[in-house]
């Protein structure tokens, strides 16, 4: 089980409706691991961070893709969803227009995540 290696996977989605399959693939990837077991730390950065305000994820379609916002259920439910502060305050998201369960943080923890032992980050 992939979980069981105590292995973190650190998402950074820097696309949104923008650019569709690489925002999907970003997320379809991070609720994949965080359904295996696997400890998820999803970032919501540029376009993508509109996903961190409730009814974004689920206006958001792809032909063939699973719903943005059931992935996002997924891995609210079993890991951390992070909107970039600045990417946040350039679009007027504060921490009351984000979700229950996501938090708004900036580049030092994404950082500290990234880089921590048994860490592993992926960029889409």
């Amino acid at each position: 089980m992939l979980g069981s290696m105590g292995r973190t996977l650190v998402v950074k989605a820097t696309a949104g409706a923008d650019a569709p399959e690489r925002c999907a693939q970003a997320f379809t990837v991070a609720a994949t691991a965080a359904a295996a077991g696997v400890t998820v730390s999803l970032w919501l950065t540029g376009e993508s961070t509109w996903f961190a305000v409730p009814g974004r994820a689920g206006q958001f379609t792809l032909p063939h893709s699973a719903p943005l916002d059931d992935l996002l259920d997924v891995i609210l439910a079993t890991g951390q969803v992070t909107a970039c502060t600045q990417c946040a305050a350039r679009r007027d998201i504060g921490p009351d227009d984000v979700l229950p369960g996501v938090r708004i943080a900036g580049a030092a923890v994404f950082v500290e995540e990234a880089m921590a032992e048994g860490a592993q980050a992926l960029v889409y």
